[in-house]
């Protein structure tokens, strides 16, 4: 087995030029194989960044020397490839969400445990340098006991920049499955794990219209709620009020937290840098406190899981927080459609923050 970790990437769309910009730059890991159903895409794919396979996903699997699958399909596939990947003997990470339904993400999970094998979800947002400076700020005990926090996703809906936008308002897509899992795993690394939420949805638009690319001007059906307001019961006792909207022209990104001794204005989740915003008790102006740490993008969270598995330590982006999330976002979405509150049965432990000198371009292995 190489010092450094193979890695093997299935899907070669939009986002898969950003991790393989840094996967390829990582010295721990070496990228063997990209892997589409549209092989002449995963040849492109490969041909830019320099990775010496491509092909079909049965072609990647065979590669021994492939120990990591970056799972980049569409949601609704995510767990059936997932399994593949297990069955194949291999860890992998997955884009977020984890699966659709709870029955196939723990199944998923329960497959991983059973062969000995690791699942890892997106976002790994919470490893940036942003996020992980607030992070450490509040365990530090900087804004005293946390209490409550506020959570704002408000656009228009990415129909008008995304050359293929209909998986985004499909079953496993809208603002809550699509942005969500950034602000929800944000507020349980924060926080603590959820136990109880109460929603409402709405859908503003049952057509919307392609706005670029190829398909620009083609209409395509709206199969999912476009807007989800949800109150949110943590653990700890702490309480969050958040909003999800693919439905308002009026354009916020917003996350703050409140303690008993203060208050942070969070970096955007959805990105890895910016600085952390705290006010005290009473001030008339804010502090600023500029972000510590990594600031590479996508793919940080692979590089850190597959370090993980060289040391046998716990990877910070678990599937098991990424099945706590998968849990939170359908119990709104029950909430919402049922009118009632909605227990989230599940929990998880919360990972120790990053140390500032954590460097993922460093060659560890």
């Amino acid at each position: 087995m190489s010092a450094k970790v193979g890695v093997g990437v299935i899907g070669a769309g939009v986002i898969s030029s950003q991790y393989l910009k840094n996967l390829t730059a990582f010295s721990d890991l070496e990228v063997l194989f990209i892997a589409d159903l549209d092989v002449d895409r995963a040849r492109a794919q490969a041909a830019e960044f320099g990775v010496p396979g491509h092909g079909t996903v049965a072609e990647l699997l065979a590669v021994d020397d492939v120990e990591i699958v970056v799972n980049l399909t569409i949601p609704a596939v995510h767990a059936e490839v997932g399994q593949l990947i297990i069955a194949a003997g291999k860890h992998q990470w997955s884009e977020k969400p984890l699966a659709l339904d709870r029955t196939s993400a723990r199944g998923l999970l329960d497959s991983a445990a059973a062969a000995g094998l690791r699942v890892a979800c997106a976002p790994d947002t919470i490893l940036g340098a942003g996020f992980q400076t607030t992070l450490r700020q509040i365990r530090s005990g900087r804004i005293g006991t946390p209490l409550n926090a506020l959570v704002l996703f408000q656009a228009p809906g990415p129909e008008s920049w995304h050359p293929s936008p209909e998986f985004l308002f499909d079953v496993g897509g809208g603002p809550l499955f699509d942005i969500g899992p950034y602000y929800l795993t944000a507020l349980v690394h924060l926080l603590g794990p959820i136990t109880r939420v109460s929603a409402t949805h709405s859908t503003a638009r049952p057509v919307r219209t392609i706005g670029s690319g190829p398909k620009a001007g083609t209409e395509f059906g709206v199969h999912v709620p476009t807007h989800h307001s949800a109150l949110i019961e943590f653990e700890s006792g702490a309480a969050a009020q958040a909003v999800f909207s693919f439905e308002s022209d009026i354009r916020r990104t917003l996350l703050e937290v409140t303690g008993s001794a203060g208050a942070f204005v969070v970096p955007d989740p959805n990105t890895f840098e910016g600085s952390t915003v705290f006010w005290s008790p009473g001030a008339k102006d804010a502090e600023e406190i500029a972000a510590v740490g990594a600031t590479t993008t996508r793919g940080t969270g692979v590089l850190e899981l597959a370090r993980a598995i060289r040391s046998g330590e716990p990877e910070r982006a678990s599937g098991e927080i990424a099945f706590h999330v998968l849990d939170v976002m359908i119990s709104i979405t029950e909430a919402a459609a049922s009118g009632a509150s909605v227990d989230v049965t599940s929990t998880v432990t919360v990972p120790a923050a990053l140390a500032e000198t954590w460097d993922p371009t460093a060659a560890t292995l």
